[in-house]
């Protein structure tokens, strides 16, 4: 075996590695959350109406749509199926939840009202995720899907950035008192 060969070799195993770090902790995460929206602290009905507090219309209908998509990318992300869908879901959730709630505190997640440090992050790395695929351990491999570079890329980051675009056009106002500060 070249030497050339075992570049390419080991390179193949760091972006597996890679891939499969990054799916786990953001399917993880996007998995418990999920989950807490639906059986945790106030459940559906404190999810509800915290998704009114920030200016959602239909906010049950959203609290609903979201908990379901966090749950659902979640999943999808830990199995590695379909990836680039999974990731685009990441994506539009954490949008909404960066324009509708975070911006507005800054970038520190610190500050008072949680600044947007960790939704950008999330979204950069559902992104990434995207541009990856499934990596070798995932059933993307196994089903022989591959959206992958920049196609994987354009369909976390397009479908998901019109997917968040959409639910904030339609469903999503400024709270009256931000609006009147």
């Amino acid at each position: 075996m070249t030497a050339y060969a075992m570049d390419l070799s080991a390179q193949r195993s760091a972006l597996d590695i890679s891939a499969l770090l990054l799916r786990v902790i953001v399917g993880g995460t996007m998995l418990a959350h999920g989950w807490n929206h639906f059986f945790g602290g106030g459940r559906l009905p404190g999810t509800t109406r915290w998704f009114s507090s920030i200016g959602m219309r239909h906010a049950r209908l959203h609290a609903v749509l979201a908990s379901v998509t966090e749950v659902g990318a979640g999943a999808l992300l830990l199995l590695g199926l379909l990836t680039p869908l999974a990731s685009a879901a990441v994506v539009g959730c954490m949008l909404v939840a960066l324009v509708a709630n975070h911006i507005r505190n800054g970038f520190f997640i610190f500050r008072p009202g949680e600044g947007y440090e960790y939704v950008l992050m999330i979204i950069v790395v559902a992104a990434a995720i995207g541009a990856s695929g499934g990596g070798s351990w995932s059933l993307d491999n196994l089903f022989d899907i591959t959206i992958a570079g920049w196609p994987g890329l354009a369909t976390a980051a397009v479908l998901g950035g019109l997917a968040g675009a959409l639910a904030l056009g339609t469903s999503w106002r400024r709270p009256k008192s931000e609006v009147s500060a």
